[in-house]
């Protein structure tokens, strides 16, 4: 069992029996409902808005309405375009739709993840802060190659301890991060063999790296796989 399975059986929201996010997950991202206002025995009446020809102690202390803020435009994703989750790797955007969810009008990217049958919805003014991002260009993945062929930088710390920060790389989206966890943990012939868990981040990262890989490319997961190794083994 890989590391990105592991993670499935602990999150029953992204197991393939769960194909889209329920309404409370998504409607978390939704700014809160405005509460009316009311007046109770004993409690103080409302502040009105007052009219212009208030008097300018009548006006102190309150402040001008605020008009409703615009709905964010979804000018930086397409439907049919590959981004990246931090999270979940690479996924397709599937559409771009305003919807009502628990009262609110939210604009959503909809996102599918393939190999997980996930559907991953979105608010278009909460993607950026989400760290959802479309793929890297050609230029910023040759950097990312150039990392592979670096030499690797292992911390003399516990390996409990490394984990952690292997896995904070993966799950960031970062290909640069996700490319040192490959870097550090590849082995070639006649170097000391990985452990088990050392095996599990490794892949995990390879197949994070490669989904985005293969995209970019137009290669399918298993050669965009056999590309990386093969780079990281040339001279």
């Amino acid at each position: 069992m890989n590391l990105s399975e592991a993670k499935k059986q602990q999150d029953p929201i992204e197991d393939a029996s769960v194909p889209v996010e329920s309404a409370k997950a998504a409607s978390e991202h939704a700014s809160p409902a405005p509460t009316a206002l009311s007046t109770q025995p004993g409690s103080a009446p409302p502040q009105t808005r007052p009219s212009h020809g208030g008097m300018m102690g009548q006006n102190a202390g309150l402040r001008p309405m605020t008009p409703p803020r615009a709905m964010a435009k979804a000018e930086n994703f397409v439907e049919g375009d590959f981004v990246v989750y931090p999270t979940h790797g690479v996924g397709k955007v599937e559409r771009i739709a305003v919807e009502d969810i628990a009262g609110h009008r939210l604009e959503l990217i909809h996102i599918t993840f393939d190999e997980n049958r996930m559907t991953l919805r979105v608010p278009v003014n909460k993607a950026r802060t989400a760290g959802l991002r479309k793929l890297s260009s050609r230029k910023q993945f040759d950097d990312v190659l150039a990392t592979l062929k670096g030499r690797a930088r292992i911390k003399r710390t516990m390996w409990s301890r490394r984990a952690q920060e292997y896995e904070a790389k993966i799950n960031s989206g970062d290909p640069q991060a996700i490319a040192e966890v490959v870097r550090d943990l590849h082995r070639n012939s006649g170097q000391p063999d990985q452990s088990f868990s050392e095996r599990q981040i490794y892949e995990a990262a390879l197949e994070r790296l490669a989904a985005e890989y293969g995209a970019l490319e137009g290669k399918d997961k298993q050669g965009a796989i056999d590309a990386l190794i093969a780079h990281l083994k040339s001279e």
